[in-house]
């Protein structure tokens, strides 16, 4: 059921899929950054440290990371339909178990348990879009499920500092199950294609255990720095993730086409831009919650307004953005958003304890349009340079970027926080030490951002 120039796709197969596309991708990142806004409010009740708080993003981004090439092939193989279906239906359970969570550590393990769910999601969301709309069309539909990405991360932070202050950080997960239900519902009943076009495939479990483990071993390694021990731990990360590659050239049916990337310039310089624009971004909306709570002196509602501002011009601008590139070359695109995100990361890094909010929300729209401008055009580069057989891998390496760019990112945030801040919760006598962590994250990620213009302008063209 791929789309191919000699099959016209039916219209109404084409919006139903578009449709159930952006009201999932929305539902994922909505609750990530409704979640964002709660840290503070989750933290007092389990009496979280600064390094516990970080792990609320961390553990669901470690989580989906493992999984996504995995399910990506798992999707090729045996219908992107139905992992779709099973990642919502583990997502939604995961949000009802959260919101009768008793502990930290109980909490944690639902966050891994909604990351797993979020993977067999994100892997296949835009597959499917790729797999129904034809090349023309393509940019234009990315761009609209990406709108609603930023959409969902836009409301996130209202809605939660709404729900977290009238009912308690448990409400975010208790009114979102209903969604997601409904996603569900809509899945089975409207969605008829399954699009599993690698049938013959079969499923490398070797090489999914190999990765899973080197991948674990990396991101765990990363978020316990700067302790001596995370070395080995990333040191069996980086040597697993080398064996995984080894295996990769032997195997008959690999998680990884390794060909793929061969005199791909597209696929490895568009997904290592990638790399470093999440890097460079993640944890912007985790710390200026931080930051408008602790130093500002903010409820959760209020911070949740001016929060709106980064994900709002991101909603607004990336189907703009991702039509364009359905004329303009993705290259030029991408590059000139990854400018302006350098320049809003830069005006981040002045922050201070009598920083004016419009300068906070100035940064964060030139961020915002900056990511718009980035994010659609390069996955329009990334889905283009492949054959629709590979569509569910494809999205899976692209959306594997996004996430170990997430970790590599908070990963940033925790190493900083554990050097200048230490296992302590973050009261007004540590204030001084949190601004001087903001600005030094920052400035790292405004150096990461400026990397990652070259990066983007190496990748050469799609047409």
């Amino acid at each position: 059921m791929a789309y191919t120039e000699n099959r016209t796709e039916n219209t109404t197969e084409k919006n139903v899929a578009l449709f159930i596309a952006a009201i999932s991708t929305f539902f994922t990142p909505f609750m990530l950054s409704a979640v964002n806004i709660a840290v503070p409010s989750i933290g007092r009740e389990f009496a979280m440290d600064a390094i516990w708080l970080s792990w609320i993003p961390n553990s669901f981004l470690l989580a989906s990371t493992i999984f996504l090439i995995p399910f990506g092939k798992v999707a090729d193989i045996y219908g992107r339909k139905r992992i779709f279906t099973t990642g919502i239906i583990i997502f939604t359970l995961a949000c009802l178990l959260q919101a009768f969570s008793n502990s930290a550590p109980v909490f944690i393990i639902f966050r891994v348990m909604q990351g797993i769910g979020s993977s067999m999601v994100f892997t296949t969301a835009i597959a499917i879009v790729m797999s129904v709309f034809p090349p023309q069309e393509r940019g234009k539909a990315i761009g609209i499920t990406s709108a609603a990405v930023y959409l969902g991360i836009s409301l996130g932070p209202f809605i939660g500092g709404l729900l977290t202050d009238y009912f308690g950080w448990r409400s975010i997960f208790l009114v979102t199950v209903p969604l997601g239900i409904s996603i569900i519902a809509a899945v089975l009943w409207k969605l008829k294609g399954e699009w599993a076009d690698e049938k013959k495939s079969r499923f490398d479990f070797a090489g999914a255990i190999i990765y899973g483990l080197g991948m674990l071993a990396l991101i765990y390694g990363i978020s316990l720095l700067p302790e001596l021990h995370s070395l080995w731990l990333i040191g069996a990360g980086i040597a697993g993730l080398l064996a995984f590659l080894w295996w990769e050239t032997r195997a008959k049916s690999p998680l990884v086409q390794l060909s793929l990337f061969r005199h791909n310039r597209v696929l490895v310089f568009s997904n290592l831009a990638a790399l470093f624009q999440y890097s460079a971004t993640f944890s912007v909306i985790f710390l200026i919650s931080l930051y408008l709570q602790y130093i500002k002196g903010l409820d959760p509602l209020h911070a949740g307004i001016i929060m709106i501002s980064m994900p709002a011009v991101q909603a607004v601008f990336s189907p703009i953005a991702g039509q364009l590139s359905d004329r303009i070359e993705p290259r030029i695109l991408a590059s000139v958003g990854m400018g302006m995100g350098t320049v809003g990361l830069g005006l981040l890094a002045l922050l201070g304890q009598p920083t004016p909010l419009w300068f906070l929300i100035v940064s964060m729209v030139i961020l915002g349009l900056g990511v718009a401008f980035f994010a659609s055009p390069n996955s329009n580069a990334v889905m283009s340079s492949v054959d629709h057989r590979y569509f569910g891998t494809a999205s899976a390496i692209l959306s594997t970027m996004r996430q170990t760019g997430g970790i590599f990112s908070m990963g940033i945030v925790i190493i900083t926080f554990a050097l200048l801040i230490g296992r302590v919760e973050i009261t007004p006598q540590y204030y001084v030490e949190f601004l001087r962590s903001l600005r030094l994250v920052f400035t790292i990620a405004a150096a990461l951002s400026f990397t990652g213009i070259f990066l983007s302008l190496s990748r050469g063209s799609i047409r």
